[in-house]
């Protein structure tokens, strides 16, 4: 596993898998065998608690999404439907913020939080 400063290797559903192995076989202890392999006895127990509910599916990582105008912010020369998907993006963002609740100045930058 990553150590501290490390960067996170992310593990597929099979290497996870391997190894709660012994837990699920209840071979180890969970407390003992979390400081024996170096991972945290919660990440083991959710670990353990997704392959229960979902068997190897609960175990695939998640795609998570990514920040959508970041692909835009980099350039220096947008097309002119460049220019025009970043405003959009923007903008809809902006609103999705002012339905939660989210008070916003005339720039874009965010003031406060409303209820």
């Amino acid at each position: 596993m990553a150590t501290k400063g490390q960067k996170f290797k992310h593990l597929t559903a099979e290497e996870k898998y391997e190894i709660i192995e012994p837990l699920l076989k209840m071979e180890k202890g969970l407390w003992t065998y979390s400081k024996e392999m170096g991972i945290s006895s919660g990440l083991l127990h959710a670990w353990i608690k997704k392959y229960n509910e979902n068997g190897m599916e609960g175990l695939k990582n998640k795609k998570k999404p990514g920040n959508p105008l970041s692909k835009y912010q980099n350039k220096k020369n947008l097309t002119k439907e460049e220019q025009l998907e970043y405003e959009n993006m923007k903008l809809r963002i902006e609103n999705e913020l002012l339905k939660k609740g989210y008070l916003m100045k005339g720039d874009g930058t965010i003031v406060k939080f409303t209820k």
